[in-house]
């Protein structure tokens, strides 16, 4: 059902552009998306790739959505990484001129899209992002990953030109709208811009109501990618004998077993109810990785589960130091081990972290999204 700001916002804007990525396997940023189309109903949808296949909620099928001409390329629905260098021709290519507002959902190139030239066009142009492009800005993102001599030397050769796409990009925007007080000191940093903070939407309804169990087992969730440092979690528990379970699945998995003993059950993907079951179950939430933003101690937190994150990043906007968990500087398993101890001196309230969790809930973000857009 459309929020009530969407009336007053569509007579201001009666066309309106969304530019996301790609559109292939829902995720957080696609929610984000979702949760934009409840302000602003009348929007049609651009991107490079999109899958009308993917799971996706009426809310975004019921509405045109315009695809680029990379959608064609055979197996770009499922190798659309390899597009990447692709992807800023395919956004810069849209004729935006015909929409009054054109929002743009962006960790990549989405706010390349073209909204302010010589051609006449001169949209308002919104981007909401989730981060400036990190391989190219952020070295430390790419360590663990296996590019290879070759893939290294070619990205190496790469990033220069990337960077000066990624900067004309983002001065097609008019205001930049950060997920985290992280990535407005990014978009500051690496684009000398200001932006306002709104974090993205999280269910935390789905959480509130479980009961809490808790069990002698510490939780790591989420994917398995080097960045995310699931291998810090596993190495600290095992220096300190303690039993961590690791739900999910990825490509840093062989990095992550090889540091496991006996203290580490993997549990591989999970359902949603099985995911429930380990919030209400587990003693606290381990979250090494940086971040953006991340979703899952918002929704651990809404599950009354503690969170002990490493305290850079997106989680020093979620988690209250000695309130909701705790947050460590130290990114070693030593460090990390030391945050376990602290956190196992605390008593922490159910009742605090699960309020803490309804300041993150989709009707949070869509004032505050919608007081953007209608400035």
């Amino acid at each position: 059902m459309p929020h009530p700001l969407a009336e007053t916002l569509a007579e201001r804007y009666p066309r309106v552009a969304i530019a996301h990525e790609w559109l292939t396997i829902p995720g957080g940023s696609e929610k984000v998306v979702v949760a934009l189309l409840d302000l602003l109903p009348q929007a049609e949808l651009l991107t490079t790739v999109y899958d009308p296949e993917g799971g996706w909620p009426r809310a975004l099928t019921d509405r045109p959505v315009h695809p680029s001409r990379l959608d064609r390329i055979p197996g770009a629905r499922t190798h659309y990484p390899k597009l990447l260098p692709l992807m800023d021709h395919a956004f810069r290519s849209f004729d935006v001129s015909r929409y009054d507002l054109v929002v743009s959902s962006n960790h990549a190139c989405a706010k390349n899209v073209r909204t302010h030239d010589r051609a006449g066009r001169d949209v308002r142009h919104v981007c909401y992002c989730h981060t400036p492009m990190r391989y190219i800005w952020d070295p430390s993102f790419l360590e663990g990953e296996q590019l290879g001599r070759v893939g290294g030397a070619v990205l190496k050769a790469a990033i220069p030109r990337l960077r000066r796409t990624d900067l004309r990009g983002a001065a097609q925007v008019d205001t930049f709208v950060a997920n985290s007080s992280f990535v407005a000191e990014r978009i500051r940093t690496t684009y000398g811009r200001a932006s306002t903070v709104v974090h993205p939407p999280v269910e935390v309804e789905r959480f509130l109501d479980r009961p809490r169990a808790p069990e002698d087992f510490y939780l790591v969730f989420g994917r398995l990618v080097p960045y995310k440092k699931a291998d810090v979690a596993v190495a600290a528990c095992e220096l300190l004998g303690r039993d961590v379970v690791v739900a999910g699945t990825g490509r840093d998995l062989p990095r992550v077993e090889a540091v496991a003993g006996p203290r580490t059950t993997f549990a591989g993907r999970v359902s949603d109810d099985e995911v429930a079951s380990l919030f209400s179950r587990a003693r606290a939430l381990l979250f090494p990785g940086l971040e953006d933003f991340g979703i899952v101690p918002v929704e651990a937190q809404a599950a009354g589960l503690p969170v002990i994150a490493y305290g850079k990043g997106g989680a020093c906007d979620s988690v209250v130091d000695g309130e909701t968990g705790v947050l460590y500087d130290d990114p070693s398993p030593a460090g990390l081990a030391a945050a376990i101890e602290r956190f196992e001196a605390l008593e922490l309230s159910q009742a605090r972290l699960r309020d803490h969790a309804r300041g993150f809930a989709p009707e949070v973000f869509l004032r505050r999204m919608g007081e953007v857009l209608a400035a």
